[in-house]
């Protein structure tokens, strides 16, 4: 009886985490669902200002000649509806890079600090900490990759309908995959693991470091 009892005490704890993680995760996704459509009008007009002089559909006389041009003229010559083009497939990026990215951190922590003392060797835990957060950022990005790189595609395909390149997320992927295989997906991708690796070492690495050091003042204090 006493065993049963305690065998309950233990999983109760990892059932609240859970519960927890869950409402997060969801609490967390909702609010990158409606942040990145509310803004995905400005990405779409920063993605044509920037990735315009590159594409051969528009000519050098049609090209936007800033961003008040491009949100007057965008709506009217391809649809109001055109400036969430490609938003969906960035929805699905962003839940995916948090919630793969605070998997892998966790994994990677288990290999880079478990059992290293932070009061007795900080800067061997900090850089812990940071390695930790650039391998889950690599390990992340290898997976969403192709998700960023279909949505910048959609948002900048121009014009209507049937003059568009692309129809949707599978018609851009299954015409990336036939023309390029697998390797047209990742198109920029070692550039960008470069990136992704020092942003996510600095986002969780430091974070983590410094959660730690400041908790440890709150408690000195005490």
């Amino acid at each position: 009886m006493a065993n049963a009892l305690s065998i309950r005490e233990d999983r109760t704890p990892r059932i609240d985490d859970a519960i927890k993680f869950c409402k997060d995760f969801f609490v967390g996704a909702t609010a990158a669902i409606v942040a990145k459509t509310i803004v995905a009008p400005i990405e779409r007009v920063k993605l044509i200002l920037q990735l315009q002089a590159a594409q051969e559909t528009i000519a050098i006389s049609k090209r936007y000649k800033g961003m008040i041009d491009c949100f007057i003229r965008v709506p009217r010559e391809q649809g109001f509806l055109s400036f969430w083009r490609g938003n969906l497939v960035n929805v699905a990026r962003s839940c995916s890079q948090e919630s793969f990215g605070f998997a892998f951190k966790d994994f990677f922590k288990i290999w880079c600090v478990d059992g290293v003392n932070s009061k007795d060797n900080y800067w061997r835990f900090l850089s812990g900490n940071i390695a930790a957060g650039g391998a889950s950022g690599i390990a992340t990005y290898s997976i969403i990759y192709p998700l960023d790189f279909i949505r910048t595609r959609l948002a900048i395909d121009m014009g209507r309908e049937k003059s568009r390149e692309f129809i949707g997320f599978f018609d851009c992927l299954r015409k990336v995959f036939k023309s390029d295989g697998i390797r047209g997906l990742y198109y920029g991708f070692w550039p960008s693991l470069q990136y992704i690796f020092l942003y996510r070492g600095a986002y969780y690495g430091l974070f983590d470091s410094a959660k730690v050091l400041i908790s440890k003042k709150e408690n000195s204090q005490i």
